[in-house]
């Protein structure tokens, strides 16, 4: 098992998917105008809070971003969650409350955002799963034929049956008259897995059709889409805990055992996929114009305490751009895959805005030099592996979101040109 040992100063450079990070370039960049060219993509758990708790340098940084006279940012900044539990206003308003200033629902990416962009399984009857008020989420990314695993468990009482106090002996009379589901769609981690992990299995094995059992396994099975892939993410626990990439793990062993084949994915989003990036670039250049600079972004700055997604995102989407701007054919094709960057293209238009993607870990969340915890490649995300150890590297780290925020403005001169 090969383990990251990470022991760069704050201002040590990185190979970065073989192309080297080169601050003369940023630089001269800054020069040619008094506006930002750079825009910043934020972390939330373990960047600005862990759990309830806001963490400590986190309202100070904000302060450097937002101009109190104005009532608005100063610097392009998105926050980009792996959290799916909820939708985007609500996580502005506890964004807004945390950090003292307005923050809009166009500010967040959650990591179902980009499903809004997946027409063609909107009108398919979808089995959701994950916590919180799942099939109001559903239905507000464009899902209009929408099943929970709680109503999927009410209309085949006999499938769920690890629990005893919550078993029920007599089968639904209209069982055989349940609409086929067509598609699955995985918001993160459920409340009980015993129950997701047996039904979302039958779903899988029945083609849709768990009322009976099935006379062949039909493969290739039933389309899935994913969402947060964090195996684990940090709360108020001293240690970190289990994220939807556990689970997902979890269903990945059992559907292999059960049938020998390979689970797969029809598309997996949330960081650290390309597709997310590629559609949180497009939501920071929509800030960019809101904010009134005339210019697209240049270099984006991603901020985040998780290297198997944050940084590993992070810098695979720069790889992208570097490939983007060294052929300039921005359409750039890296596979039709559960990763596909081409799921997007066609759906946002063309970006022409940013060349480079820089990561910056920050050691107040999953990452800690004293926590004692290794970082495995073995962490990432199973269609992301093998990953080479360049891309699980950043490009900067500091101790918190407040000395990510001075590093890039020193990076980017823009102090001088602010003052």
């Amino acid at each position: 098992m090969a383990v990251i040992s990470l022991r760069k100063s704050t201002c040590q450079l990185f190979q970065q998917g073989g192309a080297r990070f080169d601050p003369l370039r940023v630089l001269s960049s800054r020069f040619e105008s008094t506006e930002p060219n750079f825009g910043i993509m934020f972390d939330i758990d373990g960047v600005i809070v862990r759990g309830r708790t806001v963490l400590p340098f986190a309202p100070e940084a904000f302060s450097k971003l937002f101009d109190q006279k104005t009532q608005q940012f100063k610097i392009p900044s998105v926050f980009v969650t792996n959290a799916g539990n909820s939708i985007r206003q609500e996580k502005a308003d506890k964004l807004s409350e945390w950090l003292n200033i307005p923050i809009t629902e166009d500010q967040v990416v959650m990591a179902h955002s980009p499903l809004r962009m997946f027409n063609e399984f909107h009108n398919k009857h979808v089995l959701v799963t994950g916590q919180g008020p799942v099939e109001f989420i559903a239905r507000n990314l464009g899902f209009k034929k929408v099943t929970t695993m709680d109503q999927l468990r009410h209309a085949f009482p006999a499938l769920d049956a690890v629990d005893h106090k919550r078993r029920r002996a007599a089968a639904c009379a209209f069982e055989k008259y349940f609409p086929r589901i067509e598609a699955v769609v995985l918001f993160g981690e459920p409340v009980r897995w015993e129950t997701s992990l047996q039904l979302l299995i039958d779903v899988l094995l029945s083609d849709g059709q768990p009322s009976a059992a099935p006379e062949k396994i039909v493969y290739p099975h039933l389309p899935i889409l994913a969402c947060n892939m964090d195996l684990q993410w940090m709360a108020e626990a001293v240690m970190p805990r289990f994220g939807h990439g556990a689970f997902l793990l979890c269903l990945e062993n059992l559907y292999k055992k059960v049938t020998g084949h390979e689970l797969v994915y029809t598309a997996l989003v949330g960081k650290p996929s390309e597709i997310t990036y590629r559609h949180s670039e497009h939501v920071l250049q929509e800030q960019a114009l809101k904010i009134g600079l005339k210019k697209p972004v240049r270099h984006i700055y991603c901020i985040g305490d998780n290297i198997c997604t944050d940084i590993f995102g992070a810098n695979l989407y720069n790889k992208y751009l570097q490939r983007a701007r060294d052929t300039e054919i921005i359409s750039q094709n890296i596979g039709h895959n559960s990763r596909s960057i081409d799921n997007l293209l066609g759906t946002e238009g063309e970006l022409k805005g940013a060349t480079s993607c820089y990561s910056i870990l920050v050691e107040t969340g999953v990452f800690s030099r004293t926590g004692g915890s290794n970082v495995s490649l073995d962490h990432s995300p199973r269609d992301f592996l093998p990953v080479e150890n360049s891309y699980q590297e950043p490009t900067f780290s500091t101790e918190n979101v407040l000395g990510a925020v001075d590093l890039i403005f020193e990076m980017e001169n823009y102090k001088k040109n602010d003052q």
